[in-house]
């Protein structure tokens, strides 16, 4: 389905007001680009912390960016929205800067995000593991086991760093018959994964309800959901039995957060792999988790990130 994107362009101060206007012309969306959102998350101040921040950030310009999707029949309400924004603006003058208040419009396909994507991915071989996109033809190949992920999912593929070092981990340490439970599951790969190897069961928990829908998609695309087990939760306010492997592939503030509850959530002498480490936070990590009993056995490292092997003795 074909929208006109409008975009207007106001202040950090303004830009609730303008999204409220534009929100009373359109059932599309409204969308809010506004650097200093950014900022304040990863300060800290409303408990969320990125390992990562471009620090030119916090000196970019403040031009914040409001966008409207319209129908292709409502392009005649351009000129009514406009003027009702210059209205706010002169009730406001002196109190709340609008901005330029500059428009421009383009017309989009409500689509066109899936098909980018797809230009995107290719088959990714991680040892016996091929992670292949389900609308790509793949002749499996002897010895591999295929993942296939739906497109439309906006998760893990494969492809970053950290999850390759899941993956290879995994395929070194797994059993046959081996419960597994994969913390912060995104599209599901890691737990399809340890299915498509030989895990008896794995349970999955995440606490984003699209991610847990992601992984139950993908599990059926797979054959496997009667493996796989998937939940909305967070490990430390409700953790699952005992497994043999955990898997974790989260920032690393949050895996410190999570050490805690995670050797309850292990049998002795299992295996805990975790990833999605940059350098800066990676003695942090290792103290964190032999601060609560468990054994580092091995560590990797691919680009910036690092993933670590640990056992509960």
């Amino acid at each position: 389905m074909k929208y006109i994107e409008l975009t207007v362009h106001t202040t950090t101060e303004a830009s609730e007001l303008v999204a409220d206007v534009l929100w009373g012309y359109t059932e599309g969306g409204v969308a809010v680009s506004d650097v200093s959102d950014v900022v304040a998350l990863q300060s800290g101040k409303y408990g969320v912390y990125w390992d990562y921040l471009d620090e030119t950030l916090r000196t970019r310009a403040s031009d914040v960016l409001v966008k409207a999707f319209l129908r292709l029949e409502d392009e005649g309400n351009i000129p009514a929205i406009m003027q009702e924004l210059y209205a706010c603006r002169d009730r406001a003058a002196g109190e709340i800067s609008f901005g330029t208040l500059e428009e421009t419009k383009r017309l989009i396909d409500g689509d066109d995000w899936i098909e980018i994507w797809k230009k995107h991915f290719r088959p990714i071989p991680l040892g016996k593991i091929v992670v292949v996109p389900e609308w790509i033809a793949y002749e499996k190949k002897e010895g591999e086991e295929v993942v296939l992920l739906d497109s439309n999912m906006a998760f893990g593929t494969g492809e970053h760093e950290t999850t390759a070092l899941c993956v290879e981990f995994l395929q070194k340490y797994l059993k046959t018959g081996d419960t597994v439970l994969d913390v912060g599951c995104g599209s599901g790969i890691l737990g399809i994964s340890a299915a498509k190897l030989g895990a008896s069961h794995c349970y999955l928990t995440d606490v984003d309800p699209v991610a847990v829908a992601s992984s139950l998609h993908n599990a059926k695309k797979n054959g496997v959901e009667s493996l796989l087990t998937v939940t909305e939760s967070d490990l430390v306010q409700q953790a699952p039995a005992q497994c043999d492997l955990l898997l974790a592939n989260i920032t690393a503030e949050v895996l410190c957060r999570l050490a805690p509850a995670i050797p309850a959530c292990v049998k002795r002498g299992g295996v805990v792999i975790l990833s999605g480490i940059i350098r800066e936070r990676l003695a942090l990590v290792k103290e964190t988790f032999e601060g609560v009993g468990l054994t580092l056995s091995e560590e990797a490292v691919r680009g910036e990130w690092y993933a670590l092997v640990l056992r509960r003795d």
